[in-house]
Parts: C-alpha cells; structure tokens; sequence
C-alpha cells in the first residue's frame, strides 16, 4: 500500500483520487503518522447476459494442443 502525505493529497488530490481509480489503495499519513485510506469501490457485478456475451467472443481452445504447449514450457511433473 502506497503512502500519500497530507499535503501531497491536498497538492495533488485529482491525481490522487485517480491511483485510487486505477486500483491502488492509499494510506493518507499526517507527520509521518497513519491517519486515512483511500481505496477503489467496488464494481458493479456483470449480469448473466453481459458474462455470456463476453464468453462468445472468446477464440475456441483446442485442450490436447494447449497442454502440449504448456508442457514444453513448464516441468511436466509438475
């Protein structure tokens, strides 16, 4: 988690509050001292349809070819 100093965050708050909407989580700190956290708010969940949709667009996966692929690539005992 990221540290933003009271005054970076009244400086520069709009890009502050743009880390947050990328993702990132924020400790506010006032004289070096933990005081606040910023973080993202959760997302809207996906409908059925929406989900369904997406997974349409998804190319087809051929499963004997992909293990074969991972094979050459990771220690097959694994």
């Amino acid at each position: 988690m990221s540290k933003v100093s009271i005054r970076e965050l009244r400086n520069h708050g709009g890009d502050v509050v743009d880390r947050a909407a990328r993702g990132e989580r924020l400790t506010i700190t006032r004289s070096g001292k933990a005081v606040a956290e910023i973080h993202p708010l959760g997302r809207k969940p996906l409908s059925l349809t929406v989900v369904m949709a997406h997974r349409r667009r998804l190319p087809l996966v051929d499963p004997d070819k992909l293990r074969k692929d991972l094979d050459q690539v990771l220690d097959p005992g694994i």
